[in-house]
C-alpha cells in the first residue's frame, strides 16, 4: 500500500474535510463554534464513516475485496472495533460535558438520518435499484453535520449560508459522483450499488458537474457579499481541481484519483491559516 492512501484507509479525510468547511463556514456566518463542537463533529464522521466500512468490510468475501480502505477493515476488524468504541466515548464526553443543550439536540437531529443512512445502505434496501443514491445521502449528510452547530450557535448570521451551504453540498456530491465513476468495478464486485451502476447515462454528466459547479461558484462570488467571498471561492477552486482530477484519472490511476479528490476538497484551509495568522 502506498503511503498517501493512508489518509484514505483509516477514514481521516472526511472528518478534516468537514471541521475544514465548518471553521470556515462558520466565520462567514460570525458563528461561535469552538474546539468542542469541531471535536464532536470530526469525531462524528469519523465513527460513522469507520463504521460503514467495518460493516462492509465484514460482509464482504475476502476475494472480492478490491480497495485497501476495506481490506484494512476486515483484517484490522477488531482493533478497530476497540477504537471505535473509545472515540465514541470520548465523542459523547465531550458532547455531553462541553456542548449546550441547543447543540445536543441539534446534533441529535442530525444524528438520526445518519444511523438511518447506515441501516438502508447496510441492510434494508442495499440492493434495491430505486433507492436514493448513497451519493446524494453523504453529501447532504455532511453539510448538515458541517451546519448543525453554526445554526445552534447563538446570533449567527444563517442568511449568509445561503449560497455557501447548498455549493459546498454540491461539491460533495460531485466527488461522490466522481469516485462513483471512478470506483465503477469496485462497486460491481462489492456488490455495492452506486450512481454510476444505478444511472449509466449519469457518468457523463458526473464528469461535467464539477466544471459547471466551478462555473456557478465563480458567478456567484461575483455578487455574493464579502464575508461569505471566502467559501464561494474555495468551492470554486475545489470544484476546478476535481474536475482537472478527473481529466488526468486515466493518467493517474483511480486509487491515486480517489485520494486527490479528497485533497481538492481541504481548500478552506488556506483562507483559515491566512485569518489565523492575521489574528498573531
Amino acid at each position: 500500500m502506498k503511503w498517501w492512501q493512508w489518509p484514505t484507509v483509516l477514514s481521516l479525510d472526511a472528518p478534516v474535510i468537514a471541521v475544514l468547511w465548518q471553521r470556515l463556514l462558520a466565520g462567514a456566518a460570525h458563528a461561535s463554534v469552538g474546539l468542542p463542537q469541531s471535536f464532536v463533529l470530526g469525531a462524528s464522521v469519523w465513527l460513522a464513516y469507520a463504521a460503514d466500512r467495518w460493516i462492509e468490510g465484514w460482509r464482504l468475501d475476502p476475494a472480492r475485496i478490491r480497495t485497501q480502505r476495506h481490506r484494512f477493515y476486515q483484517r484490522r476488524r477488531w482493533p478497530v472495533a476497540v477504537l471505535w468504541l473509545v472515540v465514541l466515548a470520548c465523542d459523547l464526553g465531550t458532547a455531553v460535558g462541553k456542548l449546550s443543550r441547543v447543540d445536543l439536540l441539534a446534533g441529535v437531529a442530525v444524528l438520526g438520518p445518519v444511523l438511518l443512512y447506515l441501516f438502508s445502505h447496510q441492510w434494508l434496501r442495499r440492493h434495491d435499484p430505486a433507492r436514493a443514491p448513497k451519493e446524494a445521502w453523504i453529501a447532504t449528510l455532511l453539510g448538515a453535520g458541517v451546519a448543525v452547530f453554526i445554526v445552534s450557535s447563538p446570533g449567527a448570521a444563517l442568511g449568509r449560508l445561503l449560497l455557501p451551504l447548498p455549493l459546498f453540498v454540491g461539491l460533495c456530491f460531485a466527488n461522490c459522483a466522481l469516485i462513483s465513476v471512478w470506483e465503477r468495478d469496485v462497486d460491481l464486485s462489492h456488490g455495492q450499488n452506486s450512481l454510476a451502476l444505478q444511472f449509466g447515462p449519469a457518468a457523463g454528466w458526473s464528469r461535467r458537474l464539477p466544471w459547471i459547479l466551478a462555473t456557478v461558484a465563480g458567478f456567484v462570488w461575483l455578487v455574493t457579499p464579502r464575508a461569505e467571498r471566502s467559501a464561494v471561492a474555495c468551492t470554486a477552486v475545489s470544484a476546478a481541481l476535481l474536475g482537472a482530477i478527473d481529466l488526468a484519472e486515466g493518467r493517474c490511476g483511480w486509487r491515486l484519483a480517489r485520494v486527490l479528490a479528497d485533497a481538492a476538497l481541504l481548500t478552506p484551509a488556506a483562507p483559515l491559516l491566512l485569518r489565523a495568522l492575521r489574528w498573531r
